[in-house]
């Protein structure tokens, strides 16, 4: 058995052990590919997993949209109260962070094994939602940035 079926193995157990699905699940599918000698798909997977999966949360988002349970006067509330203004602003913000996640995982590409490890952690210790590794890039940099300039202080 190699490393990567090994971790992928251990990756199952603890998604079992966690009440993850998601996590039992993913690693079950790409052991699959591995023992079935389609781990020459995994490149594009690593390429275009990330885009194909914001594509269905951005869908699954948008479906009140296309079946007319969000309608004008849902939009004129989001405009006119102060939740609406939070929401859109909190909406805005997370975009523009993940936007830097980005730039730092190009950057230190290296800190996709911290963000991997620390999601599962999130996951199965602190009943946690995976919701993309963007995210957790964008919190890593935010946390980056903060240390940084205590550094500079201190």
């Amino acid at each position: 058995m190699s490393s990567g079926e090994l971790s992928l193995v251990i990756l199952i157990i603890i998604g079992l052990i966690g009440r993850s699905p998601i996590i039992a699940t993913a690693a079950s599918l790409l052991l699959v590919l591995k023992l079935s000698s389609l781990d020459r798909y995994f490149p594009m997977l690593e390429r275009r997993g990330l885009e194909l999966g914001l594509l269905f949360l951005t869908i699954s988002v948008l479906v009140p949209f296309a079946s007319g349970k969000i309608s004008g006067k849902d939009i004129l509330l989001l405009l006119t109260t102060l939740s609406g203004a939070v929401a859109l602003a909190g909406g805005a913000l997370a975009t523009y962070m993940n936007g830097k996640g980005l730039e730092m995982l190009r950057v230190e590409p290296h800190m996709v094994v911290g963000l991997v490890i620390g999601s599962i952690i999130g996951i199965v210790f602190l009943r946690g939602i995976p919701v993309g590794p963007l995210m957790a890039a964008a919190i890593t940099a935010l946390l980056m940035k903060i240390i940084y300039l205590v550094s500079k202080i201190f």
